[in-house]
């Protein structure tokens, strides 16, 4: 445990190890506040961020038999939408279809660490009027999913979601402090998140967004201690309520999802784990249950370091096998180039996806919020986990009922249900960047406004809306009319990354422009007259 400390450094943490529904370690260190000079313990307050998501899918699942009574709930929120909208069991297992509002927010013009009300909340959600995948097909994380249950229960209900949390979660688990604390700039009891490093120092965090059934609990280590212990007494009960959180989640076509009632379903050292971690600027939280050992972990820090990775090695550490090298090697010796890596675009998404080399035997793939690292398997193949990643060429290939001519690579991502197909994109030299200078506007989002302009010849965008005017960031040339914007921060703690700059013609003059990261594809800018 000491370990843990000094391995992770920052102001304070805590963390648990329960087996068999008994405590054998708990340990916390260090400030909950540094300014105010209190001890982190074990009664501290922590906002817990997205683990309250399946906290908000507890009290669903406590309150109604069928959680589709909650349907014509959420079909009000969604006023403008023109397809059916998703059930709300597809909402609680992220299979939604819907863009995520953090990011959505964004592209409104929302200060990075501005107020964001439940009014702004409203205004971003009801504008839904398209999905960017059919509901019950795929998975992408979408944090108003959870909101749009909390504020239909709240509705259907009378009650408060902060009521319902303590009538159907906090009561009957024993969770004697946990609180909702929707509003994210401070805490009551004082506790305070913290952004930096131990080389350049600590400050506390500045976040002024407005949470529910999303990411909205503060929970101390001993509450969190209540809901391990309450999960491991109805180990026994199929109807027990975590039982019926954890059940395995398919898609609709039959196909394992890996996510459901808030909980995301994986394997640690080849046990089976339901987990989900939380974060928000200066806070990450994480919390993981394997059922067949009867063991749980919980990770608390007020600072930036990764909670989920130190879950993990205390869980390895229990099992005895922290510390034990990976079972693949990377070959030594200078790497020839690999038939991936270059740059690709995927047609479906709108997102490019740059396959560059890295360590020896590796590829980094910039696709997601995140990059992610490749073992390279054979000359045309790279895997990362259950991602794999495939060269075809000198075949063909039937798709959408079209023969597609090869080179192209495949991305096989089964977390979200999809074989994505895509297709070289050409490195040549960008044609007259000034062209692209201009503003271009989306009717999807209300007229939220994309600048482009020219500062002695290198290009800069920022986004404006109804949330305000973004701040303008240096765009990143990738290929002919494709180009990357920079979102390294947001309202939310993890932000969308680099959203994708696609720029289509029309008789080789600039017509639209195509707006893409993962939480939120395929929205259209035209571009308007001078």
């Amino acid at each position: 445990m000491h370990a843990t400390a000094s391995r992770y450094p920052g102001p304070g943490g805590a963390v648990a190890v329960l087996h068999e529904g008994e405590v054998i370690a708990r340990h916390c260190w260090g400030y909950a506040s540094l300014e105010r000079r209190l001890p982190f313990t074990p009664a501290s307050l922590f906002r817990i961020c997205s683990i309250t998501k399946q906290f908000t899918c507890a009290t669903l699942l406590d309150r109604y038999e069928n959680p589709e009574t909650l349907a014509p709930y959420i079909h009000r929120r969604l006023p403008r939408l023109r397809s059916d909208p998703p059930t709300v069991t597809q909402l609680a297992h992220n299979q939604s279809g819907l863009r995520d509002y953090w990011a959505v927010a964004m592209l409104h013009g929302a200060a990075i660490e501005g107020t964001f009300s439940p009014a702004d909340s409203d205004r971003v959600i009801t504008g839904t009027r398209s999905l960017q995948f059919l509901p019950g097909t795929s998975y992408s994380y979408v944090n108003q999913n959870f909101r749009l249950i909390s504020e239909a229960m709240e509705e259907e209900s009378g009650l408060s979601f902060a009521e319902l949390l303590q009538q159907h979660v906090f009561d009957r688990v024993g969770m004697r402090r946990a609180i909702l604390a929707a509003e994210t700039s401070a805490l009551p009891d004082g506790t305070t998140g913290y952004e930096g490093t131990q080389e350049g120092g600590y400050w506390p965090a500045r976040n002024h967004i407005y949470w529910t059934g999303d990411a909205g609990m503060a929970a101390s280590l001993d509450d969190m201690i209540a809901w391990e212990r309450f999960i491991d007494q109805q180990r026994d009960d199929p109807e027990g309520l975590y039982n019926r959180m954890s059940r395995p989640v398919l898609f609709d076509n039959g196909h394992k999802a890996p996510y459901g009632f808030g909980l995301q379903h994986g394997t640690i050292a080849g046990h089976e784990v339901t987990a989900h971690g939380g974060a928000l600027r200066g806070w990450r939280s994480h919390r993981l249950h394997c059922a067949a050992l009867r063991l749980s972990v919980v990770v608390l820090f007020n600072h930036m370091s990764p909670a989920q990775q130190a879950a993990a090695n205390l869980f390895r550490a229990f099992l005895g096998e922290e510390g034990k090298p990976a079972a693949r090697q990377a070959p030594s010796g200078r790497q020839a180039p690999h038939a991936l890596e270059g740059l690709w675009l995927d047609e479906e998404t709108g997102l490019s996806a740059r396959i560059t080399a890295a360590a020896p035997g590796k590829l980094q793939l910039r696709y997601l919020m995140l990059p992610e690292t490749l073992d390279i398997i054979s000359p045309q193949l790279a895997e990362a986990g259950n991602l794999r990643v495939r060269h075809i060429q000198g075949e063909h290939m039937q798709a959408s009922r079209q023969e597609i001519p090869t080179p192209h690579i495949i991305m096989e991502r089964p977390g979200e249900n999809r074989h994505a197909l895509l297709r070289p994109y050409p490195a040549s030299p960008q044609p007259d960047p000034e062209e692209l200078a201009g503003d271009y506007e989306c009717e999807e989002l209300d007229g939220s406004r994309f600048t482009i302009t020219s500062q002695s010849g290198l290009l800069h965008g920022g986004f404006s809306g109804f949330l305000g005017t973004g701040r303008m960031e240096r765009l990143t040339g990738l290929g002919p009319d494709l180009w990357a914007f920079p979102c390294p921060r947001a309202l939310d703690h993890t932000p969308p990354g680099d959203w994708t700059l696609h720029f289509e013609r029309r008789n080789g003059r600039l017509h639209q422009l195509r707006v893409s990261c993962w939480l939120a594809r395929n929205l259209i800018y035209r571009r308007l007259p001078d």
